[in-house]
């Protein structure tokens, strides 16, 4: 029986939870947070639109206290928060929704390394004749300055930048980007769904113009976000959907109210433990990082150094492809750098934009470690890494 059928075997007997290191993913919703969702699913019931009796008066109260708890995180107005299923559907609303309504601009401005929900948007803008300009990224994953400074024009309408990699976690220089884009008249569009509640984030400091947040990133449910539209910027923005005044006429549809309230009080939470948690955090993937480089020699960590999320780890491995290093560790829930699409594994385009190649890429695995991980997790995950390696390489896989 050769390494991987042993991982393998490991992995259907095993009756106790893997050791979770996969935060970029998804965040375990907080249960602080699962308490007050409870009964908007009960006896709160109601839909925040029948405003003619109690039911509908509690439930569109509680979205208006979500609204203000969003806001409050990122340093908006509660009237600038337009709730949306998650930052997908959020990025498509700006880049779709503002080309819909303004097309007296032809230049749309992003990155290499963005989440297919803005680059799929953008692939769709060129087919209808918008010039879409896709940046080149530093080794470490930051944007190419000079690059962006000769690439946004008076041509350009939009620039859309994420915050946080969601792979190497590198964090971008927003204001910068933003400077840039005012100057020449252009708007800037971030999604934040990475960095919102792990790091520092004000929209008003910043100078952004669009935002894209999911609160299942930041320890809330799942199947609900928002979309931060700067005050006197919604009237410029055509909804994707119709047949409701929902959401200031931008989003129709009745309001998820339990998954607002969670999502509410997921951004409470963040603001008042975010300082502490993002330092304890930090230090978990700082050793995790370090007794790693001391068991496997050669290994390859990608992204800015110190501007990154600070729980986010991408690693790559000398002499191993990603996916069986990690069947091989059943007892720990990881993530690779590459993605699957049709039945056909491809390298992960954030990967290769700075400058992996396709055995590197292959060799890539991402780790996120997040509010409920421990050092004891962290230690035995290493150990538990680090074994697997050693026993793959001995064996040749």
């Amino acid at each position: 029986m050769g390494p991987t059928d042993r991982g393998r075997d490991s992995a259907n007997v095993m009756s106790v939870r893997p050791i979770y290191l996969d935060y970029h993913a998804t965040t375990p919703c907080d249960p602080r947070v699962v308490e007050v969702m409870l009964p908007y699913l009960t006896g709160d019931f109601g839909n925040p639109a029948s405003g003619f009796h109690v039911y509908g008066r509690r439930a569109a109260r509680a979205v208006e206290m979500a609204r203000e708890q969003v806001a409050a995180l990122i340093g908006a107005q509660a009237s600038e928060i337009v709730f949306t299923s998650g930052a997908t559907e959020s990025n498509n609303l700006v880049l779709l929704g503002l080309t819909s309504s303004d097309q007296s601009r032809r230049r749309i401005v992003t990155t290499a390394v963005e989440h297919k929900s803005v680059l799929e948007p953008c692939r769709i803008l060129h087919e209808r004749g918008f010039e879409v300009v896709v940046l080149p990224v530093l080794p470490d994953g930051t944007v190419d300055l000079a690059a962006a400074e000769a690439a946004i024009n008076e041509e350009t309408l939009l620039v859309s930048v994420q915050t946080a990699n969601n792979e190497i976690g590198s964090i971008q220089p927003i204001a910068v980007l933003a400077e840039l884009a005012h100057r020449r008249g252009a708007l800037l569009h971030t999604d934040a769904a990475q960095a919102v509640g792990k790091i520092p984030f004000n929209v008003e400091e910043l100078g952004i113009d669009f935002a894209s947040v999911s609160a299942h990133k930041l320890y809330g449910p799942k199947g609900i976000g928002a979309l931060y539209v700067r005050s006197g910027l919604r009237r410029r923005l055509t909804p994707l959907l119709l047949g409701g005044g929902q959401e200031f006429n931008l989003r129709p549809g009745t309001l998820n109210v339990p998954a607002i309230v969670g999502f509410g009080e997921a951004c409470r939470l963040a603001r008042e433990e975010m300082p502490e948690e993002a330092r304890r955090v930090a230090a978990l993937r700082d050793l995790l990082e370090s007794q790693l480089a001391n068991r496997i020699p050669g290994l390859r960590f990608n992204g800015h150094r110190t501007r990154r999320l600070p729980g986010n780890s991408s690693i790559t491995f000398p002499k191993i492809e990603a996916d069986v290093l990690i069947a091989n560790v059943p007892e720990v829930a990881l993530s690779t750098g590459s993605a699957c699409s049709s039945g056909t594994i491809e390298p992960s385009h954030v990967l290769t934009a700075i400058g992996l190649d396709w055995e590197e890429a292959h060799a890539t695995i991402r780790i996120g470690i997040g509010r409920f991980t421990t050092r004891e997790e962290i230690e035995r995950a290493a150990h538990l890494i680090a074994i697997a390696w050693e026993r793959l390489v001995e064996a040749g896989q």
